[in-house]
């Protein structure tokens, strides 16, 4: 580090920590330094001797900065967080040679702090700052579309994830019903997160809101306030519908629905920076136990899911070819009632059989709703017209059933075993 970057160091330094005392003006000098330079100059501030009141200010400034790069600036901060916070490769042949020569706990100890990456101390720290977590989720939003662009930052997301697997733990959530009269901001933030089936303004969220015959729940972390991590919409009908149109359009119902079933219609994690750390089991199984305990006459819980990658895998099975070219037509009903036992057994070897690497199911929402302990209980078919549907799994649908005594069952088989649980309809649809 040359003497210049050094002097730049003890300057920013002491104007934070000058800054309650009168500092202002080296305050000022130093802050008017370009954003890249002091988010980067800020993290190593971090990860120096520095107070905890001086650590908080610097935190700060750091995300401060941080929030000023633009996409290639933000590229070069992802760098230096790769080649400048990382491990020392010398520090871990010492502590590993340490614990072969006596390998007792305290040597595991010592290993297990040096095999540590700096920038997880870094995140750490960053976090001091006021609503930093937020920021935190935010920066790792940037970080996955920067590796698109770079995948040598890969090494990076692990930290990431590693840190938020444990600061956004299941203990930390908290669920709440959201209605008509929850504060604007989580109303709005509600339209902005929906994507599986979007709102088409205020009108469409009241609708869905509405107390006679829908529901909606979020999970909440204390860190972030008021910002939804993810969120499920539930329709109460009587019997398992078939199709979406009728659960999204239909009128306001004027008095409390005699419902026996609960539909989970469209699941939405709200914050991309949260990929991979997994709140939808905790989620479903938390509102299948509230439904349950403010609704006892309901009997069942299913959803109506979407099956993103159908027309993709589909395009892949070379005896599809004509089944292919009819679907891309139109349909009036003689052609739906000619094509549908052919679409249900597509439909049904593209749940059950398709496999991603690893031997999972090679659908995210199958892996989602198995993982859960849910069956596969039925596919329906033409179920979603809207264009992005039809797009992705030609206006396929598909139930998943949630049975409340053999959730935990289904979910040790297919974890264990990878057993996909599968209803009498599908399972009718493989022998086609």
């Amino acid at each position: 580090m040359g003497k210049q970057r050094l002097g730049f160091l003890s300057d920013f330094v002491e104007a934070i920590t000058r800054r309650k005392r009168g500092g202002e003006a080296e305050t000022l000098k130093a802050l008017a330094r370009p954003a890249s330079e002091r988010a980067r100059v800020a993290c190593a501030v971090l990860m120096g001797r520095i107070g905890d009141a001086a650590r908080v200010a610097v935190a700060e400034q750091a995300l401060s900065a941080y929030a000023e790069l633009d996409a290639e600036e933000r590229l070069a901060f992802f760098r230096s967080l790769r080649d400048d916070h990382g491990v020392d490769a010398d520090a871990i042949r010492a502590a590993y040679a340490a614990w072969d020569a006596q390998p007792d706990a305290a040597g595991v100890a010592h290993l297990f702090e040096v095999v540590e990456p700096a920038r997880q101390t870094l995140l750490r720290r960053l976090n001091m700052a006021p609503g930093a977590t937020l920021r935190l989720v935010r920066m790792r939003q940037d970080l996955l579309a920067a590796m698109r662009v770079d995948p040598d930052l890969a090494p990076i997301d692990p930290d990431f994830a590693h840190l938020f697997a444990s600061w956004f733990n299941r203990g930390f959530l908290t669920m709440r019903r959201i209605d008509w009269n929850a504060p604007a901001a989580i109303l709005e933030k509600l339209m902005e997160y929906e994507s599986v089936h979007q709102m088409q303004g205020w009108p469409d969220l009241k609708r869905r809101l509405a107390d006679n015959d829908r529901r909606l729940y979020a999970f909440f972390h204390p860190a972030t306030g008021d910002e939804p991590l993810i969120f499920v919409e539930v329709a109460l009908t009587q019997g398992m519908p078939d199709a979406i149109g009728p659960i999204l359009t239909a009128p306001d119902a004027r008095e409390p629905a005699a419902a026996d079933t609960a539909v989970f219609y469209s699941i939405n994690n709200s914050l991309p920076g949260l990929k991979g750390v997994s709140f939808g089991n905790f989620l479903i199984k938390q509102v299948v136990a509230q439904l349950s305990a403010d609704l006892p006459e309901l009997r069942c819980y299913v959803t109506l899911s979407p099956v993103p990658g159908f027309a993709a895998w589909l395009a892949t099975q070379d005896d599809a070819a004509e089944l292919r070219g009819a679907l891309a037509g139109g349909w009036d009903d003689d052609a739906v009632d000619a094509l549908r036992p052919q679409v249900l057994a597509w439909g049904a070897r593209y749940i059950a059989q398709a496999k991603a690497r690893g031997g999972l199911p090679a659908d995210p929402v199958a892996r989602f709703h198995l993982g859960n302990g849910a069956c596969a209980h039925r596919l329906n078919w033409p179920a979603d017209l809207a264009p992005s549907a039809l797009k992705s799994a030609h206006g396929l649908m598909i139930n998943y059933l949630y049975e409340l005594d053999r959730i935990e069952d289904r979910h040790e088989a297919f974890v264990r075993d990878g057993e996909v649980a599968l209803g009498a309809q599908i399972a009718e649809a493989l022998k086609a």
